[in-house]
């Protein structure tokens, strides 16, 4: 099993938009039962706090729904747990490498740097970040390509079944 956690600053708008993506994805591919996806943030300002109305409004448009999730901490022990944890943006790695005192696993990462060089609109840069730009449309490109980008290539490095 590949365990994915997703990370933002909040954990109300992009990473839970990631995180759901990425288990359509799965579940769209049949490996539900061979990953799991979480997302959680780096501050606490939002522990407890529903998925944001217009990130949940444009995973609906989407079809996608996020019943019952509300935004966790992450915490430094958790490190051990994840096999991927994946930054929205450059300040979410910087926390989380404050957080966990380096990343000698190289189990830290931004999205966007998992889809092609030749991607020069998304590759390696930050997320849109809808909570200060409002932009939900842009936040969800991002995400959706970054996700599909990650999702793939796990996909393509599972042993044949």
């Amino acid at each position: 099993m590949k365990s994915i956690l997703f990370v933002c600053h909040g954990n109300i708008c992009r990473s839970p938009m990631a995180e759901f993506i990425a288990k359509r994805l799965v579940r769209r591919a049949g490996l539900e039962a061979e990953f799991e996806i979480e997302s959680a943030a780096t501050s606490s300002e939002e522990v407890g706090n529903p998925v944001y109305p217009l990130a949940k409004r444009k995973l609906a448009e989407h079809g996608i729904g996020c019943p019952g999730k509300t935004a966790r901490q992450l915490t430094a022990d958790e490190y051990g747990r994840w096999d991927l944890i994946v930054a929205m943006d450059a300040a979410n790695m910087q926390n989380l490498l404050n957080l966990f005192g380096g990343d000698p696993d190289g189990k830290c990462s931004l999205l966007l740097s998992h889809t092609p060089s030749t991607d020069t609109e998304h590759h390696n840069r930050d997320v849109a970040d809808p909570w200060y730009t409002r932009n939900f449309d842009a936040a969800w490109d991002d995400i959706d390509v970054g996700c599909h980008a990650l999702i793939e290539r796990l996909m393509a490095e599972m042993p044949e079944q």
